[in-house]
């Protein structure tokens, strides 16, 4: 089975003034339907590595590989272009359009895209219900609470059904509450369609709750590796089936 993502001793160096190196050597394979945390503390280098596997920046040395692609050999357009096919991202600070109703947000994606607008409003729609934020279709992002918007930006970040889901401290904006309902919706999005979802977070609580696997950073190096023993759940064969639900066996 291919790899989604495969880094292969990348590395990164910030020049400007002194020299600095964000990330140095670091190999990393993440197999299809891995929950993965990426954790360190500030200045380790998570969102260096975040940003090499989306394509929003480039390694200075060594190679990426996402969904079987190099990043590395692409222009901007076309990193753009299989940005949009084959990753979402969920940022910590939602990253909204303020003069679009939640539903244009989600089908800007999509038309971007090259979707048809009638194919892509039916999966817009169903994401919004999926996501239990159907009735705000119509509000814009400034009348939404903060998990609300949250919620609209996973829609928008599914809506071409890419296969990596990178989530950038997504509760990191939100209260608690709202924080554990959002990690809750990601951990069935991932059990119940085997959706691949990287997800940076500070919180090692919430990491060792959803994530299957932390990969821990320090000084642009990965120190740690570990993958955690599957949940109650999940050994007894329940899973949440987040089209309906139900709790499947």
């Amino acid at each position: 089975m291919t790899n989604v993502i495969e880094l292969t001793q990348a590395s990164k160096v910030y020049s400007g003034g002194a020299a600095q190196t964000a990330l140095e050597d670091v190999s990393l394979s993440v197999a299809p339907g891995e929950f993965v945390a990426i954790m360190g503390p500030s200045g380790s280098g998570k969102s260096t590595l975040l940003n090499l596997i989306a394509g929003l920046d480039r390694p200075t040395s060594g190679s990426v590989q996402v969904c079987s692609q190099k990043l590395e050999g692409l222009s901007e357009g076309q990193l753009a272009k299989f940005r949009r096919s084959q990753i979402g991202v969920i940022f910590q600070f939602f990253h909204l359009l303020n003069n679009l109703s939640a539903l244009d947000n989600v089908l800007v994606a999509a038309e971007l895209a090259g979707t048809r607008r009638q194919e892509a409003r039916r999966r817009a729609e169903e994401l919004l219900a999926q996501l239990r934020i159907a009735d705000k279709a119509d509000a814009y992002p400034a009348e939404l609470s903060g998990g609300q918007r949250q919620r609209l930006a996973i829609a928008r970040a599914l809506i071409n059904r890419p296969p990596l889901l990178l989530a950038d401290e997504p509760t990191g904006a939100l209260d608690s509450r709202s924080g554990d309902e959002i990690m809750e919706l990601l951990d069935d999005i991932n059990r119940s369609g085997s959706q691949t979802i990287i997800l940076v977070t500070h919180d090692a609580k919430l990491a060792a709750r959803c994530a299957r696997r932390i990969v821990t950073l320090r000084d642009g190096r990965i120190t740690d590796d570990t993958t955690l023993a599957p949940s109650p759940d999940v050994a007894a064969g329940r899973l949440v089936s987040f089209t309906t639900g139900e709790v499947r066996r």
